[in-house]
Order: structure tokens, then C-alpha cells, then sequence
């Protein structure tokens, strides 16, 4: 498609965007709150359908967020805050400032210098700390990964995987040695006699290690564990449907019933 023909479909989205907040009852009344938990489930889709590998859904959803987009700059234009132009200059004026690389002298042939180029000029803009730009609001998987990313671009990481393991097995004995289950009885008193806070610091440490170790090994931890998801809920529906057609019901079932269908779920 030729530049001329996308910078019309963008004119296009704009014409409609303002046509809605205009006559459309509904989108008149959506203000940046509104608009807020719709975006970041529009976000969740997208991710859903990269996942799935169907790019026809990407692209669906890669509309609506793109509406989503215009419409936080139409609701801010109209506060006369700033305007889509605005937006887009900004990002753009970003992008050239953090890639002096292709703008400027800067020499950076590899992508871990570019990352760490990147994180020293945003502490130059204003930026008090390296961290400060994960959200806080991110699921804590995805902001442990984030946060583990944006100090390796300063520099402050480990050398080694075979280092990052050793930090997953410490963080394993550790929680191994006050969590172990035959440390647990079936005394229920006993058993909440444990220090969950101590149990929970323990336990978020070794997933923090095992974060860590995933980014060395170029495995994305937050995508590894939603295809264990799926496929959790796959087997699961398999042995909720394969049982059902034999008169079985699920709660009544004993675990070894359930475990037969299981066991024929991973081979479908």
C-alpha cells in the first residue's frame, strides 16, 4: 500500500472518531476514565490473538486500539489539553532523541547497547530512576520481567546463566528448608502456626530467580506460562466433555476416575 493510501485510512479514522463523539449518545459520553478498563481489555485481546498466531484477529485488534488512541486525543483536544498531531509529534521527537545511533554520532552495533543507551538518556530527561517507567498497575509477573530488563540496561545484571541458576537453587533451598511439606501436618492449627509473610517472601524470591533465568535463556515467562494455561484449560475441558458423555459428573468423580480422562487428553 502506498504512503498516500495509509495517511488517507488514518484521515479516515479521524472523520469517523469525530462524527461519533459528536452524534453517537454513547461515545459522547466516554470520557479518559471510561475509556480506561475498555483499553487495557481491548490490550489483553490483542495479546490473546498474537498468542494464537491468528493474525487476522492482530489486526482486528490492532483497530481498536488504534481507536481507542484517537479517542484519548479527541477527548484531550477538547479540554484543550492537546490534540492527536501533538501526540504523534511527541512520540516521534522521543524516538529521534533515543536513537542517536541512526540520528546523531552514537555508535551502537548490538542491541544490548542500544537497551543501555536507551536507559541512560531517559535518567538525563528527567528520569529519577532507571525503574521509574514500569507501570505499577502491571500484572507482577510482567513487571517483575520489566523490572529485571530495565536494570540489565544499566549494566546491573549477571554475567552468567550458570550464576542466575545458582541464585535459583539458593532461593529453592530457602524456601525448601522453612516449606517442605512434610513440614506440614494435618493439624490445621500447626499449619497456620507457619509465617505466611515469611512463606510468601521466600516463594517470591524463587519466582523472581526463575524470572531471571527465563530472560538468560531467551524464554519469555509470561508467554511460557500462558501456554501452560491453555493447555491446562484444554485437557481440563477435554475431561470435563469426555466424562460427561459417560454419564459421569464432575465433583462426584473420584481423582483416579478423573486422572484416566487426563491421561487421554495429552495425547489429543
Amino acid at each position: 500500500m502506498k504512503r498516500e493510501e495509509k495517511l488517507k485510512a488514518f484521515d479516515r479514522l479521524l472523520t469517523v472518531m469525530n462524527e461519533l463523539r459528536e452524534n453517537c449518545p454513547w461515545d459522547k459520553k466516554q470520557t479518559l476514565e471510561s475509556l480506561r478498563h475498555l483499553t487495557i481489555e481491548e490490550t489483553y485481546e490483542l495479546s490473546d490473538s498474537i498468542l494464537e498466531g491468528n493474525l487476522q484477529e492482530v489486526k482486528k485488534e490492532l483497530g481498536d486500539l488504534m481507536l481507542h488512541n484517537v479517542f484519548y486525543a479527541r477527548i484531550a483536544e477538547e479540554k484543550n489539553e492537546f490534540n492527536v498531531a501533538d501526540v504523534l509529534n511527541a512520540i516521534c521527537d522521543k524516538l529521534i532523541e533515543r536513537h542517536p545511533h541512526v540520528y546523531g554520532d552514537v555508535v551502537a552495533n548490538d542491541e544490548k547497547t542500544v537497551k543501555e543507551n536507551w536507559e541512560k538518556i531517559k535518567l538525563k530527561t528527567g528520569n529519577k530512576s532507571v525503574l521509574e517507567g514500569v507501570p505499577k498497575s502491571l500484572p507482577a509477573l510482567v513487571k517483575a520481567i520489566r523490572i529485571q530488563d530495565k536494570a540489565r540496561g544499566v549494566g546491573f545484571d549477571w554475567e552468567k546463566k550458570e550464576q542466575v541458576w545458582e541464585k535459583v537453587e539458593e532461593e529453592m533451598q530457602e524456601f525448601k528448608k522453612e516449606f517442605l511439606p512434610d513440614r506440614l501436618t494435618g493439624d490445621t492449627e500447626s499449619n497456620e502456626a507457619i509465617n505466611k509473610e515469611k512463606a510468601m517472601a521466600e516463594f517470591g524470591d524463587l519466582l523472581f530467580s526463575l524470572v531471571n533465568y527465563a530472560r538468560f535463556i531467551n524464554i519469555d515467562p509470561e508467554e511460557a506460562l500462558e501456554r501452560t494455561n491453555k493447555k491446562f484449560i484444554k485437557r481440563f475441558q477435554y475431561l470435563e466433555t469426555e466424562s460427561a458423555k459417560d454419564g459421569k459428573q464432575m465433583g462426584e468423580m473420584s481423582l483416579a476416575e478423573m486422572d484416566v480422562y487426563w491421561n487421554r487428553a495429552k495425547n489429543v
